[in-house]
């Protein structure tokens, strides 16, 4: 079986886009593959969250990953402040990642502009960081957004210079992959681009909202004055709409709507009223096993106790080989 290795990190609640745009790939992945998925609550260090915030969102994950239907017994879930082999793993591959190709970094420079007071380390090296969780278990496959292929394109480049450094084939390239031929965008319900933590409260469904706050927020999302001239194109406040409901509604409610608005007959309140109704219904199931777990203290301790277990194992493999090859040998 080829392995395969994605994290998430512990900076809030799941939403629609990580349940539709990764999650559920998840589901069907742990049946094919050796699947190892991890919270990186190391990751979310950089933002310097309080130590009651990072336990309470690295829970929250956790209990989120096992409610959306991924099943400990197929795959490895794992917190990764729970396997050292990493930061051991972090370090070696430090030393030969260079400050250049590390500035150059999209998202290093983007974080630079968004936060200028907090330009740490963490933030530099977070590329090799990303590498070491990869290479870590020598995987091959790895599910990643557009917004992450620069940061896997590097991780090919450390495992790569460790080879040639070394004069050893030991680390296999790493890429991009979806287990879906159909690649599925979540837009956030704010107009602006794809759902996502980082955009604020109003941008984003998660799986564990109530039924009340899930329809506060459709009602709530973006539209226009209407379309004016029968069959024109929607803009993208209202193509966002019409894209949730392709994911979460009946092909009906979408081709229903889709004629009210070709004929300038949509009225928008229904439309949202509908879109609510159907993501309330589309998350019931998750959101029910997401109270059921979180009260279940002693069921998460295992989940986490056996999937740290599980991944330290191959990750002592990786790490024991490496410091042998690198000439860590005892006398």
């Amino acid at each position: 079986m080829e392995t395969v290795v994605s994290g998430i990190r512990s900076t809030g609640k799941l939403h629609l886009g990580n349940y539709y745009g990764a999650i559920t790939n998840f589901i069907k992945m742990q049946h094919e593959y050796n699947c190892f998925f991890f919270i990186a609550d190391y990751h979310s260090l950089t933002t310097h969250p309080t130590p009651g915030d990072l336990h309470g969102t690295v829970k929250h994950v956790l209990v989120e990953y096992l409610a959306a239907g991924i099943d400990p017994e197929k795959a490895t879930i794992y917190l990764q402040s729970d396997v050292p082999e990493i930061t051991e793993l972090y370090l070696f591959l430090n030393m030969n990642a260079y400050l250049g190709e590390l500035e150059r970094s999209t998202s290093f420079k983007d974080k630079v502009r968004a936060q200028p007071d907090n330009v740490n380390a963490g933030l530099l090296t977070y590329p090799v960081l990303m590498a070491a969780d990869i290479l870590i278990h020598k995987a091959t496959k790895v599910p990643v957004g557009k917004d992450q292929e620069q940061h896997l394109e590097m991780a090919r480049t450390f495992g790569n210079r460790f080879n040639r450094l070394y004069n050893n084939e030991f680390f296999p390239e790493p890429y991009a992959f979806s287990f879906s031929d159909k690649l599925v965008k979540v837009p956030g319900l704010d107009g602006k681009g794809k759902m996502g933590k980082s955009e604020g409260e109003s941008n984003a469904v998660y799986l564990s909202d109530s039924p009340e706050v899930i329809r506060k927020k459709v009602m709530r999302a973006v539209t226009d004055s209407g379309p004016t001239v029968e069959n024109q194109a929607k803009p993208d406040v209202i193509q966002n709409l019409f894209d949730l409901i392709k994911i979460v509604s009946s092909e009906d409610t979408y081709q229903h709507f889709d004629e009210q608005y070709n004929k300038c007959q949509i009225r928008y309140g229904d439309l949202k009223k509908q879109l609510a109704e159907d993501i309330i219904i589309a998350t019931s199931p998750v959101r029910e096993r997401i109270n059921d777990i979180a009260a279940d203290s002693e069921y998460l301790r295992k989940v986490a106790e056996m999937g740290a277990e599980k991944a330290r194992a191959s990750a002592s493999a990786t790490l024991k080989a490496v410091r042998e090859i690198i000439g860590f040998k005892k006398f």
